[in-house]
């Protein structure tokens, strides 16, 4: 069992702590299963009330660890590894207490999109978002661009897809995408106030609340999820995404043509 994600229950209120940070918490295939077994043994936990995914070191995740990217072992398919992992991080929508990410430093690709499934985003001031997988021949495909869309709508959620800018946490409270912003000292302890203050409410008026809010936007979120697994998919066979990386590692200009 990898020890580059941590879990902790104090009482009413579980943290999970990415902990990974000589790779800035990239995520590996361990980080991955690890992160999906926390989420399931919380969901038999009900004495947590509340849930804070945080992370160590200078960034709270710099999405996925490229180095293990190409180097699979596992005899699954492309399809069936996005499944299991779009199954493992849907969790988030079974587990009856929320989770508040408490972001610094960078939030990127698939780790960024995770957060966005949780429940409330707060940001250190400084901090930056990003969805970079266009520019890699790819789509986002961990439920973001639907969670994005809720949020911001087409104008936004378009921008940051198809450019892979680079987006202040200034400008992603500007659009909803963090509820506050903090100096980085104060970011764990205002993530505890806002655990402490679910944890201390009525324990089923936070589960109906929250069901409400599920309801309201988890149906959008799943309807995308299941379009990137198809996407995703074919573009991973396709004649563009061939020449992509043939591109790459020739050293020259692509020639796509739209296939």
């Amino acid at each position: 069992m990898t020890d580059k994600v941590l879990l902790e229950v104090n009482g009413p209120v579980a943290v999970i702590t990415n902990n990974n940070p000589d790779k800035r918490n990239a995520f590996d295939d361990d980080m991955d299963a690890r992160l999906f077994d926390i989420l399931t043994e919380l969901k038999g936990r009900p004495e947590v009330r509340a849930i804070i995914w945080r992370g160590e070191g200078k960034a709270w995740s710099s999405g996925r660890d490229v180095t293990v990217i190409g180097n699979n072992v596992t005899p699954l398919s492309h399809h069936e590894l996005m499944s299991r992992g779009h199954r493992g991080i849907l969790q988030v929508f079974e587990l009856d207490a929320p989770i508040i990410v408490a972001f610094h430093g960078w939030a990127i690709g698939g780790s960024f999109q995770r957060a966005l499934l949780c429940d409330i985003r707060i940001a250190a001031e400084g901090s930056r978002f990003m969805l970079p997988e266009v520019g890699h021949g790819v789509i986002p495909d961990t439920g973001g661009m639907g969670r994005l869309y809720e949020i911001c709508g087409s104008g936004v959620a378009s921008d940051l897809v198809l450019t892979g800018r680079a987006m202040s946490a200034e400008e992603a409270y500007g659009h909803g995408i963090v509820s506050r912003i903090v100096a980085p000292e104060a970011l764990d302890e205002t993530a505890w106030e806002i655990a402490n203050k679910i944890a201390a409410s009525p324990q089923v008026t936070v589960k109906m609340a929250r069901r409400v809010l599920r309801h309201l936007s988890e149906p959008g979120v799943r309807s995308s999820m299941e379009d990137e697994l198809i996407y995703q998919t074919f573009i991973n066979k396709s004649s563009d995404f061939a020449e992509f990386r043939a591109a790459g590692a020739e050293g020259r200009e692509p020639h796509y043509t739209g296939s």
